[in-house]
């Protein structure tokens, strides 16, 4: 499944804090974000049409849910990166990462 950069922090919430109220869900991501409440209400309905984030009604209120996992998130990230600059060699990867940084 893909997710934007700008997907992702909406996601990082729910991950960091559980399920949300709308409300909470807003404060959180406005914590680490500049953004209205509008474009994270896009973003939410953008997550909840890919299947990445639920609603459900808990005690009277609607909370969001998270239904991607981290870990998937991540292999994915990290899958899309080796392809686009390692050609899919996840080795080779691992070998950059090893390396010494070159020194100015």
């Amino acid at each position: 499944m893909a997710v934007t950069e700008a997907e992702s922090a909406v996601l990082a919430a729910l991950w960091r804090c559980g399920p949300l109220s709308a409300a909470a869900l807003m404060d959180e991501v406005k914590s680490r974000q500049p953004w209205g409440d509008a474009t994270i209400k896009t973003l939410l309905h953008r997550l909840m049409q890919k299947g990445a984030v639920r609603s459900e009604k808990e005690d009277g209120r609607q909370r969001y849910h998270a239904v991607l996992e981290r870990d998937v998130w991540l292999d994915n990230e990290i899958g899309d990166l080796v392809d686009r600059l390692f050609e899919g060699d996840f080795d080779a990867l691992v070998a950059h990462l090893r390396r010494s940084p070159e020194k100015d």
